[in-house]
């Protein structure tokens, strides 16, 4: 597999499915049983090694309760390599004013 960002849509979608339900303090368990699958199918889904059905997905998006945009709303779930490429490309496109606006809401958070 090339390239530096995540390259399928197998892995993103894994990737944000585990992202939600972990949000949600749901086990791996737990939402396999729920939604009908095993816990090893529902870790190669999770993995982005395996793909689901579209009554699967229908059953995924009932079960973490919601939307089909916020579920493929993939725009954060990227490795971190990838995000501080996006973070730079944003910052070099910014005036001095914005940088450090960004810089004040980074520390302010890093300190909670």
């Amino acid at each position: 597999k090339g390239g530096y960002f995540m390259s399928s849509l197998q892995e993103k979608l894994g990737a944000r499915i585990q992202e939600i339900r972990k949000s949600k303090n749901i086990t791996q368990e737990k939402f396999a049983e729920a939604v009908g699958l095993n816990v090893p199918n529902m870790s190669n889904l999770e993995r982005g090694k395996k793909f689901v059905s579209a009554k699967t997905l229908e059953k995924i998006i009932q079960v973490l309760e919601v939307s089909e945009r916020d579920l493929f709303d993939f725009r954060h779930v990227q490795t971190k390599e990838e995000l501080l490429k996006l973070i730079d490309e944003i910052l070099k496109n910014s005036d001095e004013k914005d940088v450090r606006y960004y810089y004040r809401m980074m520390s302010l958070y890093k300190e909670q």
